[in-house]
């Protein structure tokens, strides 16, 4: 029976694929009729990147419809949408609103989306009679036995991902016209049923639009041209020049700060894994070559005492909202330094939970500023006794622009994902399980504390290397095989290990002993 038949009538509104033995599959998956079967939907992050394939699928069916030679790119995303450009025609409004009509017109009819599975030399056939590229990554994939499209009446595209199983189930979506492409809009998880204002990123778009520009420079703007450069011999280039943009950013930054004559603080926040640690010791060199000292005080020694640790809605201790800080005394230590004076430091002991003193003093002179990091840096709450002339606040994520292929992008979450999985195991002994059981937690706290304030910073660093996949996979695939399916967070591990999949190997021999690649592979000359 099909999967679809063994959902509840309520479940079955909601649904877009569902979960069977910890793996996620289409709704029209066959199943035993003893076996369980779980929804997905929206309110999940399975069921998010499963609408948005479909969504993306249905724009590229009305595409090739309305301008069957459009050159369609998915950059990357915006606040629940994603911004999607065309290589070679100008989008105006009398496109979008063609466009939009279209889709409607696809949705309305409930067309089945069929997956066909072909060998390579099937496929190697069918590409040269149709002569695109899509999907072709698949038959360089030395894993890969097969090749996979979905089609949907004379249209077939390639999406890595489970689809939904016919285009009715995209009912809520929005396409507007945006700077000079377009974007396609979809609910969130808290409300997938409305499709909500649009919050404006501006200097969060800036950045990605930087890191694409070095993209075409290299001209490797997905996984195919990457996978491409590297058997040719390139990567060491690739490395190279990918390097010299973090330099040359960092570089920026701290002239930026030099700049502003009454700056005496730098805060620097970001997302888990964006490599934090290797950033703040590299910007501190740019600023001693402008001869500023910096002086590092962490936030993590000014937790209050645990019986005044506010509980979460579980009742257990949550160290990561702003109120576990003990925030009265940490403003009057900032105020003290910045004054010229001394203060006596403490040091949280995390296991008894209590602020101790082991007679640690600090005090800072007038080429020297202040330089700390840690989850709130952006939210001025956190240092509210200091003006904001001298605080110059930096936001930092590993913000990946490269796409699998044109119309398939690759999720900055996953890379960061893969990013700690590899950490955990290399510095902290956790494995591959623990990291996905606790991911969730930390993505809560990201978005309560890092995100809402990202657009505050004054400057944005990506800290993402274009070749940072190629090094991390050896690492992470042997990881993520040792999750089987008995575990909940197998599905999710099964997704990350058959995404490595694509990439080409590259030597962490050729990545620089200061390069944040190191944070997580080891090796770093800053001993992180």
């Amino acid at each position: 029976m099909k999967a679809f038949e063994k959902l509840s009538e309520e479940e079955a509104k909601k649904a877009i694929a569902c979960l069977w033995k910890n793996e996620v599959k289409p709704l029209n998956f066959e199943v035993d009729e003893k076996e369980e079967v779980k929804p997905i939907d929206m309110t999940v992050r399975d069921g998010r990147r499963i609408y948005q394939r479909g969504l993306l699928y249905i724009m590229g069916k009305a595409f090739a419809e309305v301008y069957p030679k459009a050159l369609l790119t998915v950059n990357f995303q915006l606040s629940n949408s994603l911004y999607c450009t065309v290589e070679n025609m100008p989008i105006d409004e009398k496109v979008i609103s063609k466009i939009r009509i279209k889709m409607q017109e696809i949705v309305a009819k409930d067309i089945e989306i069929r997956k066909v599975e072909m060998s390579k030399e099937e496929a190697e056939k069918f590409y040269e009679k149709e002569r695109t590229l899509r999907g072709r990554l698949q038959l360089d994939n030395q894993y890969k036995e097969e090749v996979s499209l979905y089609f949907c009446g004379d249209y077939y595209n390639y999406f890595y991902g489970v689809m939904p199983i016919s285009t009715g189930y995209i009912k809520y979506y929005d396409i507007v016209k945006y700077h000079d492409g377009f974007l396609l809009r979809y609910p969130d998880k808290k409300t997938p049923d409305i499709i909500e204002e649009y919050k404006e990123t501006k200097k969060l778009l800036n950045t990605l639009e930087d890191y694409e520009d070095i993209h075409k420079i290299l001209d490797i703007d997905t996984v195919y041209k990457l996978n491409k450069k590297i058997r040719q011999g390139k990567e060491k280039d690739i490395i190279l020049l990918a390097e010299a943009l973090h330099e040359k950013k960092i570089a920026d930054i701290a002239d930026n700060i030099v700049k502003k004559k009454d700056i005496k603080m730098v805060l620097i926040a970001g997302p888990s894994s964006s490599g934090k640690t290797t950033f703040a010791k590299r910007l501190g060199i740019q600023l001693q070559l402008n001869g500023i000292k910096p002086i590092t005080i962490s936030v993590d020694n000014y937790f209050v005492e645990r019986e005044a640790t506010p509980r979460d809605e579980n009742g257990d201790y949550d160290f990561e909202c702003l109120e576990a800080i003990d925030l009265k005394l940490f403003n009057e230590h900032l105020t003290k330094l910045l004054n010229g004076e001394e203060i006596l430091v403490p040091t949280f002991n995390f296991k008894t939970g209590h602020k101790e003193y082991n007679g640690e003093k600090m005090k800072i002179k007038s080429n020297e500023v202040l330089v700390i990091e840690g989850i709130h840096c952006l939210n001025d709450a956190l240092t509210n006794s200091i003006p904001k002339g001298q605080k110059y606040k930096v936001y930092i994520s590993d913000l990946t622009v490269l796409n699998i292929d044109y119309y398939n992008r690759i999720s900055t979450t996953d890379t960061r994902l893969i990013r700690r999985i590899v950490r955990d195991n290399n510095f902290r002994g956790y494995d591959a399980l623990h990291t996905l059981q606790t991911w969730a937690s930390v993505n809560r706290g990201e978005e309560s504390n890092i995100f809402p304030f990202q657009e505050g910073a004054d400057s944005m660093f990506n800290s993402s290397l274009i070749y940072e996949i190629c090094v991390l996979k050896k690492y992470a695939m042997p990881l993520l095989a040792a999750i089987d399916n008995t575990q909940p967070e197998y599905a999710e591990a099964k997704i990350l290990y058959e995404f490595l999949k694509y990439f080409e190997d590259i030597s962490d021999e050729f990545v620089p002993k200061n390069s944040l690649l190191r944070e997580f592979i080891g090796g770093s000359i800053f001993e992180v």
